[in-house]
């Protein structure tokens, strides 16, 4: 279900973060779009933390640290390359007034991007909204092979060692659903959004200056299983 929002110029972080409490989310139709919309889907997208899924070629790239990982050190670059053009996408629904919202919301410390880096190039990344114990997963991308990958392994590592317990993914796609991605009806949605929000997370709880090694990230969703 999607309405459209006839005011945009009221909606502020603050109103974004209370839609997310309700289960809403707001897109656009394309990037040069100055509108917005709201989402509420009849299915949702969500990974189960303890079902999260990584192939042994991934985690051998995991492994190899191959990739620099950073936390919330170039949040405004990850939104923007998640809003560029990509093969096979050629427009998003990331336009201006999402991204300004966003960024009001990163400085409030309700939105984090990962970062990944391959020779002081930002390489990938993908970036969401946390609120109590949820994380809304909103956007990521890459420019080289297994990027964005690596920065979901170390994102949900970084979720289940903060005390997460809903990850959305909005929609499920099949690249998600390689990583144990599943639909789910907005009654039972609802049901695990209004108890996640409830409680306490720390996004923080690995420190945020310091990046782990791809193997202690997969030592960590080993644990959860």
């Amino acid at each position: 279900m999607a309405s459209r929002d006839s005011a945009s110029s009221e909606i502020t972080p603050e109103v974004l973060l209370r839609a997310y409490a309700c289960g809403i989310f707001p897109m656009a139709e394309s990037a040069d779009d100055p509108t917005l919309f709201w989402v509420e889907p009849e299915t949702r997208g969500v990974i189960p933390l303890d079902g999260f899924r990584v192939s042994s070629r991934l985690a051998r790239t995991v492994r190899s640290d191959v990739f620099a990982v950073t936390v919330d050190s170039a949040f405004k670059a990850v939104i923007a390359g998640c809003a560029a053009p990509q093969p096979g996408r050629h427009d998003t629904w990331i336009n201006k007034r999402i991204r300004d919202l966003y960024v009001g919301l990163h400085e409030l410390g309700h939105a984090h991007s990962v970062e990944i880096w391959q020779n002081n190039d930002l390489v990938g990344g993908l970036y969401g909204v946390s609120l109590g114990r949820a994380f809304f997963g909103e956007s990521m991308f890459h420019q080289t092979r297994d990027a964005s990958k690596v920065a979901l392994v170390h994102l949900v590592a970084r979720l289940i060692a903060g005390g997460f317990e809903l990850l959305d993914t909005q929609y499920v796609t099949e690249h998600l659903r390689s990583f144990g991605a599943v639909e789910i009806s907005r009654r039972r949605y609802t049901a695990l959004l209004d108890r996640a929000i409830k409680g306490g997370a720390d996004f923080g709880r690995l420190a945020i200056d310091r990046s782990i090694s791809g193997a202690q990230a997969l030592e960590i969703i080993a644990g959860r299983r």
